[in-house]
């Protein structure tokens, strides 16, 4: 007979071997990404040589510098009068200094108190922060009609450089990839900004059937014309006649669909280095249907490197926080869309919604919204919502018509659905929402991630949710990986990612 103190001892092994087994079981990665022993991700590519895309790159500045905290130049207490147009003064003041050799004019300090703003308050130089203490600095949009409380917009829009267009040589450019052969390299060189182009075709369109969606009176069939789809890149590297740029290709580009160019741009007017701080904002409004009041407490547009953080919206009828199409590299970090007051219906609840490119939304919170982390038509990647959470919702979490390309969903919660598919007539003939859509670890009540009919396919990774078909049976459904499964490992793609990255750096 063994003694006492031996038993223990074995009886320990015995319940460490269970318990390592039983961890080991738990734990699980998936067959599309692999987390190395060296903390480096191995990406395995599909016949065609796509893979899931580096997402690490989106957000202020690319996600190689941290939100700089910028000095106070100056400071407003509540009058309980025409705030807004203190406010504004102040802004304009500021915006008609100099900036500092950082870029930046400096920082308006809003104490607490109870602000009281009829109108939209505007930021249109680079370089302005707009910063509160917190839910004790209070913003009341009042007025009866719809309206931003704060927009931060530049002017213009992207412009082709005459001369600069090159076409793209390869047959297929795989998802994924970061690198492909041009005709000529003439006049390019390293740190060149440039649109890649991927061009709209009859082709494609009818082999997408979206010019045969059922019509309803409002309808609008897809027109290739309409889907010219154009990503902003930075080029890293030249060798030869093929170029490196900064952020993958998130559509595959094929010969068959008229493959793809690329050309040197300018955008005059596109501000940048603007944040919007540690505000409390509120909507007045009549009735919870109302909808005469405060519609986006945040809206940016034409800006590049930016940020809002720490910002609560509360009674607005459309969102939190809107990101327009010519926003981008714009950080959304720990805000919260509240009870919003409208009808719930349609073009409605869209707390947080990203129409731009590689923009990141992470640890926000959501309460009574429709769409609550959302893209809308033509979005191109990459972007990220990261670690965010919605409660009560009204309709479904994900990519919302019209193609949106490139986003990674990494961690959302909600008790509502994420969806990714053809949404059909819905709207005015919304179709295919999305492709190279990402869902890692995300928890939901049910979901229906589809296929589109051609041109890439959406990803499923350790989402917890019970699966159905979607609005229409019959379209391809996404393979689903680790389908309920928990332990997913990496935890976070997103993390996996930045933090490779950075370690290379």
């Amino acid at each position: 007979m063994l003694p006492i103190h031996r038993k223990r001892i074995l009886l320990f092994v015995v319940l460490s071997f269970c318990i390592t087994t039983l961890f080991a079981q738990q734990n699980w990665q998936s067959a599309l990404v692999k987390l190395q022993a060296d903390g480096k991700l191995q990406y395995i590519a599909d016949a065609q040589g796509n893979i899931i895309p580096d997402f690490s790159r989106v957000g202020y500045y690319r996600g190689d510098a941290a939100i700089p905290h910028i000095a106070v130049v100056k400071t407003i207490v509540p009058s309980g009068n025409s705030d807004g147009a203190i406010i504004q003064a102040a802004i304009d003041a500021l915006a008609n200094t100099k900036p500092g050799k950082d870029g930046f004019r400096g920082a308006i300090l809003l104490t607490k108190g109870v602000y009281k703003i009829q109108g939209t308050i505007k930021i249109s130089a680079s370089g302005i922060i707009l910063r509160g203490e917190g839910d004790a600095t209070k913003l009341i949009a009042t007025g009866n009609e719809k309206h931003s409380l704060i927009e931060v917009s530049g002017t213009g829009s992207v412009k082709e450089l005459p001369g600069t267009r090159k076409k793209i040589l390869d047959a297929y450019v795989p998802v994924g990839t970061k690198s492909f052969t041009v005709n000529t390299v003439d006049g390019l060189q390293a740190g060149d900004n440039i649109i890649v182009l991927r061009p709209g075709t009859e082709k494609w369109i009818t082999d997408l059937k979206m010019d045969k969606i059922e019509p309803k009176s409002d309808t609008k069939q897809w027109i290739a014309a309409d889907y010219d789809l154009k990503f902003e890149r930075i080029i890293t590297k030249i060798s030869g006649n093929t170029i490196t740029i900064d952020n993958p290709i998130v559509m595959a580009m094929e010969t068959q669909y008229g493959g793809g160019e690329i050309f040197k741009y300018n955008f005059d007017g596109r501000i940048s280095k603007c944040g919007i701080e540690n505000l409390y904002m509120e909507s007045e409004f009549e009735t919870d249907t109302a909808e005469n009041h405060g519609w986006d407490a945040i809206s940016f547009n034409r800006i590049e490197n930016g940020w809002i953080t720490n910002v609560t919206s509360k009674y607005f009828g459309y969102s939190c926080v809107n990101l327009g199409y010519q926003s981008k590299w714009i950080t959304v970090d720990s805000c919260k869309c509240l009870d919003a007051k409208s009808q719930i219906i349609g073009g409605r609840r869209y707390s947080f919604n990203n129409d731009g490119q590689m923009n990141l939304f992470m640890n926000c919170f959501a309460s009574e919204g429709r769409h609550d982390y959302v893209t809308g038509a033509k979005v191109a990647g990459p972007n990220v919502f990261y670690k965010c959470t919605a409660q009560n919702t009204h309709a479904d979490i994900g990519p919302h018509h019209r193609w949106a390309m490139g986003t990674l969903y990494d961690n959302i919660i909600t008790d509502g659905e994420i969806n990714a598919q053809d949404r059909g007539n819905w709207g005015t003939g919304h179709g295919w929402s999305g492709v190279t859509q990402v869902f890692w670890n995300c928890t939901a009540a049910k979901a229906a991630i589809q296929d589109p009919w051609v041109s890439g396919k959406n990803y499923v990774i350790g989402l917890q949710a019970i699966p159905y078909e979607g609005r229409f049976k019959g379209r391809p459904m996404t393979e689903w990986e680790g389908k309920n499964k928990t332990g997913l490992q990496p935890g976070s793609l997103f993390i996996a990612q930045l933090n490779e990255r950075l370690q290379k750096k």
